[in-house]
This record gives structure tokens, C-alpha cells and sequence, in this order.
């Protein structure tokens, strides 16, 4: 690796910090564990679906999500841990590495930090970069150390780009393009859930010609809302069903007790009921199908979203099923993926029954909904290809590590 005169000023900076070393104070956990840095939600939220996707397929390993900030306040999965990446000094970054010992490094975006990037080679770990994007890899304080970018661009093992614009960047300051692949953006994508061909067989059938569309996710407190929305939607389309999945099963008789005592006729799923004529809900009080309701409805309302201190459910798993998206107004812990769905057209916010009831009407003509569920489609079958790509990345590398 050819030496860089910039490198070892920054370094020399570096190590000269009267700052205090900043140790960890979280245990590292057993097995593998990949170290990955995010710069913004986006990249967050696309760490922590593939943090998920990869522990699916290796069971014990982790993943250690840094940040240059305290943005992640809360992990969605068991296996993901999170800390604020401490200040860019050679002795912060000995003493991050010699307590985590990574065995791979996923680094999003750019905003590189030239001590930690440089420790972790000396320390042969494998360093990809992800999504690499001129605008977080351009930073005008290295003007005074000009060869710097290439210097610690070439410490990565593979850099993936997300345009051709940042491969003419790259190319510019000297990177060649074979170090180079173009994947586009790195996001979260779709992830087709499990279901049961014969009962979406038996229920397309019955439900042939009714406007249907679902309540995914639902809390207790949502319940009057969604029934208050569906009344007015009746009034429109009166053949419509509701299907209703709490966000906690158990809740389930709580659900059938509340609607059947406001009117409603329903038939509850985990009593082996199938949807009649008459039917207005079907209530899904049962576990692990969700892949099934996505399937046959049309319109998808992601719950856990209207009242105030929730937090959202995933918004890809419509998507990836072909139904359009809607949801409510607080959805923190998925905000970024439901701002790419609204700016592409394929998800719409609602805030109450009224504004609810609304979206469905306009949904329920087949031609909306479509086109509103294929883009939706788009943008999850887009970030699902580059996760695939970067799963394939890691497991190939920590199999060959894992067979010397």
C-alpha cells in the first residue's frame, strides 16, 4: 500500500488529542460480529434489516451499529447492539477495536474517520464501504491533506457506489474501477413473508368481487378508528371487508368481545370461521400469517401508527406483497423507509377515521390501488437487490475466515 504523507500528518494529529480514551462499556457478545457504521437513518434502518436477514442465517451473530451520533435510540432486534462511534483519535480507535474485535466492517455512505478506518486494517479487518456517495465522501476539511481520500479509500477492500456519479468521483481522485462495483442506493427492501397456498386459494375465491383491505398491526387503542373509518367506507362500497390483525394475537378475544358488541358481524380466523356473504370483518387473531392478509388485500393500513407514543411497523412487508400502503402519523422508528414509500408514491399518511375512510374509498377503485402498490414495489424490490448483493458479501467473507 503506497504511503500517504497526508495519512500519517492526520494520524500524527490524531495521536497528539489530550482527550480521554473512550472505552466501551458494553460486553462484546459471543460469535461473529460485524461492525457497521451509519451516517443517516436510511443507512440505519437498511443495517438493521440485514443484521436481521444475516442472524436468520447464522444464528449468534451480531452486529455493532455505530453512529457519529446518538441517533439510534432503539435497536429493533436482539442481535443488534448500538454505541455512538467515539471521536476520530488513534487511541479511541485501539482501544473500540481491541475491545469489539470485529470480524468484518460495513462502512455507509462516506463520512470517513481516518484513525478508525486505518487501526481496523493494521488489525487485518476485512473493510467494505457501502453505498458509497460522493457527498458524504467529498468533505472540504482535507483540502490541507490531499491525498488522504485515496489513502484510506484504498484500506477497502471493495467499495460499492450508488451512481455512476460516484465512480467518476472515485475515478477522479484515483481509484480504479476495478475497485469499484455500481449498486445503487442501500436501503431496506422487500421480504416476502410465508403463507398458505390453499387458504389464499379457498378465500380469493370467496372474497371474489368484495373490496377488501387490511388492518395490519393493530393496537387495542386503534380499534375504534379503524371500525369508525370501515363504517364510513361501507357506506360507499357496502360488500366491504375489513380484515383486522391485532398486534398482539393474544388480544384476540378482547377484538371479537369489542366488535360484536358494537354490531359487527365477524368471523375469527383462529376458530376455523371462513368469510360469508354477510361477513363485515374478519378478524386474524392467529400468529405467522401476515404474508397471507398482505396477498389478498389490495389496501393495507400499517398499524401502530395512530396514537401518540407508538412507534410504526415495517412498511416493506406490504409492499413486498403488492398492497398499497397506508399509515398513521406516528412511525418514528420507521420514518425514513415511509418517507421513500410517500415520495415514490406508494404509501399515503392518514391521521384519523375520516382521513382514513377517505384513502380507502379512493383506493378501492383497482386502478389506484395498483398503481400505488407497484410503486411501492419498486422501491422495496430495489433496496431488496443491493441487500441481497451485500448479504452475499459478508457471508462469503466470513466463510472464508472462518475456514483458516
Amino acid at each position: 500500500m503506497r504511503r500517504s504523507i497526508s495519512l500519517a500528518a492526520y494520524l500524527a494529529y490524531a495521536r497528539g488529542s489530550s482527550q480521554d480514551i473512550a472505552k466501551p462499556d458494553i460486553a462484546r457478545p459471543k460469535g461473529e460480529l460485524i461492525w457497521a457504521y451509519a451516517v443517516d437513518p436510511q443507512h440505519i434502518d437498511a443495517l438493521q434489516q440485514l443484521a436481521e436477514r444475516l442472524a436468520a442465517q447464522r444464528p449468534g451473530l451480531s452486529m455493532l451499529l455505530t453512529t457519529p451520533d446518538d441517533a439510534v435510540e432503539q435497536t429493533r432486534s436482539k442481535n443488534v447492539l448500538r454505541q455512538r462511534l467515539p471521536t476520530d483519535t488513534t487511541a479511541n480507535a485501539k482501544a473500540f477495536l481491541d475491545h469489539w474485535k470485529p470480524d468484518i466492517c460495513l462502512w455507509t455512505g462516506g463520512n470517513l474517520q481516518p484513525a478508525f478506518i486505518t487501526v481496523a486494517d493494521d488489525q487485518e479487518v476485512p473493510l467494505y464501504l457501502v453505498d458509497a456517495t460522493e457527498t458524504l465522501l467529498d468533505q472540504s476539511a482535507w483540502r490541507w491533506f490531499p491525498d488522504l481520500p485515496r489513502a484510506l479509500l484504498d484500506r477497502f477492500a471493495l467499495i460499492l457506489a450508488r451512481s455512476a456519479t460516484t465512480v467518476r468521483f472515485l475515478n477522479r481522485i484515483g481509484v480504479k474501477d476495478t475497485e469499484i462495483s455500481v449498486t445503487g442506493p442501500f436501503q431496506e427492501g422487500a421480504i416476502a413473508l410465508g403463507y398458505n397456498e390453499s387458504d389464499r386459494e379457498d378465500l380469493a375465491s370467496l372474497l371474489r368481487g368484495r373490496p377488501v383491505w387490511l388492518g395490519a398491526m393493530i393496537q387495542p387503542t386503534e380499534l375504534d378508528t379503524i371500525m369508525d373509518a370501515h363504517r364510513r367506507v361501507s357506506r360507499l362500497a357496502h360488500r366491504s371487508l375489513l380484515v383486522i390483525v391485532p398486534d398482539d394475537p393474544a388480544e384476540g378475544l378482547r377484538f371479537k368481545a369489542r366488535l360484536r358488541a358494537q354490531g359487527w358481524r365477524v368471523a375469527v380466523w383462529s376458530e376455523g370461521a371462513m368469510p360469508e356473504e354477510t361477513t363485515q370483518v374478519l378478524l386474524a387473531d392467529t400468529f405467522g400469517e401476515l404474508g397471507l392478509w398482505y396477498r389478498l388485500a389490495p389496501i393495507t393500513f400499517m398499524g401502530s401508527s395512530l396514537e401518540s407514543g407508538q412507534w410504526g411497523r415495517d412498511p416493506n412487508e406490504p409492499a413486498a406483497h403488492g398492497s398499497a400502503i397506508l399509515y398513521g402519523p406516528n412511525v418514528r422508528r420507521y420514518l425514513s423507509s415511509y418517507s421513500r414509500f410517500a415520495e415514490a408514491g406508494g404509501a399515503r399518511i392518514v391521521r384519523d377515521s375520516e382521513t382514513l375512510a377517505g384513502a380507502v374509498q379512493r383506493l378501492i377503485a383497482p386502478d389506484q390501488s395498483a398503481a400505488m402498490a407497484h410503486a411501492a414495489w419498486d422501491v422495496a424490490s430495489q433496496g431488496s437487490e443491493v441487500t441481497d448483493k451485500i448479504m452475499d458479501l459478508v457471508q462469503d467473507t466470513l466463510d472464508v475466515m472462518g475456514a483458516r
